[in-house]
């Protein structure tokens, strides 16, 4: 849609089922409050305020990525998508007050919306098609803005609970855990409470109201798992190491048959074939994936060379990095293998992604 602040803002195509659903349901709504309407025309401000209140969604998303921006934090997008907005905010974080401010952006800046609508709205007649939509917009940002402050994930209070917890304990790990499971809580909430009440009044749950309960919550428990999920996977970034996960490579020419290399390999108990020109040096990786679907019987009559990728310079990393600088290097050159070097530039051996992977398998 555009690039405010720099920011790219996509829109999903699942916004345009919610807003066909927001135009029918709120239509009713106009027609009541202006019955001089004709029903296309009402159907028109229905369609008006849900593109106002997805505009006011943007805005949301633009505060959080604003702070933090502010704090260096690099920000990929903005998308409008069903259940409203999300930013993707490329990392978390340094510090547990940055957490909160980053979290709280969005839903001060939805209830300031709010008030700025209420204050409007006192000036202006309410039985005009501009008095319905201010009405309906300041009253819609009070909820989301309310609604982003319960403090369970995937919600703005549920980083805010996070970032509080991990001031108190200095674990960001206690912080999400903690979070996440009060999301789930409160996702059961959504639906538990709207049928007990029903129950007890002996009324008949609200079919619509009951949908959007299970739909919100399977929202908030779906991103309450991924958040422990994410939880588990960052307690183990630590134990990537690049010394540890290497695997011992040998250097092998590239016209070398690939039966003779593998044999080389075999003989040094290596995992790896590192490809050297005739000065030995490094200008490319064997291929594991590529030497496992060669047959047996063409290995003889196949260069190692053949099989390697070339050996690029984000493709050769230090031996010594390791946790988060380990995995962001990997993540800004994705490959099957890299090659791990001293600071000397002398070959330590070959890191397979696949054995990184192996870390976090389980999880």
């Amino acid at each position: 849609m555009g690039r405010p602040f720099g920011i790219p803002v996509y829109v999903s195509p699942t916004w345009f089922i919610v807003a066909a659903f927001i135009t029918y349901v709120f239509q009713r709504v106009v027609a009541s409050w202006l019955p001089e309407l004709s029903v296309p025309m009402t159907y028109l401000v229905s369609f008006v305020f849900a593109v106002l209140l997805y505009v006011s969604v943007l805005l949301h998303e633009l505060a959080h990525c604003v702070v933090a921006r502010m704090y260096g934090l690099p920000v990929r997008r903005i998308t409008l998508y069903l259940l409203g907005g999300v930013s993707e905010i490329e990392r978390e974080p340094e510090t547990p007050g940055r957490e909160f401010m980053v979290a709280f952006a969005g839903p001060l800046l939805s209830l300031g919306l709010a008030a700025v609508g209420f204050a409007v709205y006192q000036v202006v007649p309410p039985d005009t098609i501009a008095g319905v939509l201010i009405f309906q917009l300041w009253f819609a940002n009070l909820i989301v803005g309310i609604f982003n402050l319960l403090p369970g994930l995937p919600l703005d209070g549920g980083r805010m609970l996070r970032a509080g917890v991990w001031k108190a304990t200095g674990r960001p790990g206690a912080g999400t855990v903690v979070a996440a499971w009060v999301g789930r809580v409160l996702a059961v909430g959504l639906v538990v409470i709207p049928v007990g009440l029903a129950l007890v009044t002996g009324q008949a749950p609200d079919v619509t109201n009951l949908v959007w309960s299970l739909v919100l919550a399977s929202f908030i428990w779906f991103g309450a798992t991924q958040a422990l999920r994410g939880a588990r996977v960052r307690a183990r970034i630590p134990q990537v190491n690049a010394r540890t996960l290497a695997r011992r490579a040998i250097a092998v020419t590239g016209d070398v048959p690939l039966a003779e290399a593998l044999r080389r390999a075999a003989e040094a108990q290596a995992g790896a074939m590192v490809v050297v020109d005739h000065e030995g040096r490094p200008t490319g990786i064997v291929n594991e994936v590529a030497v496992e679907a060669t047959p047996e019987a063409r290995r003889p009559w196949v260069t190692a060379g053949s099989l390697s990728r070339s050996l690029e310079p984000s493709l050769v990393l230090a031996a010594d990095l390791e946790g988060e600088s380990l995995i962001d290097a990997m993540r800004e050159s994705p490959a099957g293998e890299y090659l791990l070097v001293e600071r000397g530039g002398e070959i330590f051996g070959v890191l397979a992604t696949s054995d990184v992977n192996k870390v976090f398998s389980g999880v």
